[in-house]
């Protein structure tokens, strides 16, 4: 995983990390089923190709190089990871 999004995020889910990556990764997006339920946004730990795009955009500071993710909020990182299984399961359950 090389980029989390941390608890700076929860309640903000502030898109603009969305539209700056160039690789789709990052989700729930607005026109998702499953935004308004989330109180945060998720960076695929697959799909991210580790370019840093989101970071400046961020206006809550909440994205991380997972190296860099402050020891108070470690546990973002299996957050993030956690909901992507989810996401994968219910994208092939469909």
């Amino acid at each position: 995983m090389a980029f989390v999004i941390a608890e700076p995020c929860i309640g903000t889910k502030d898109t603009a990390c969305v539209d700056a990556c160039p690789v789709d990764c990052i989700h729930p997006k607005v026109t998702e089923d499953d935004f308004a339920a989330e109180n945060q946004l998720y960076i695929d730990p697959v799909a991210c190709i580790d370019c840093g795009a989101c970071v400046p955009v961020c206006p809550v500071s909440a994205i991380f190089p997972i190296k860099n993710l402050p020891e108070k909020w470690k546990h973002y990182a299996e957050i993030n990871a956690k909901y992507y299984i989810q996401y994968l399961m219910k994208k092939y359950d469909d």
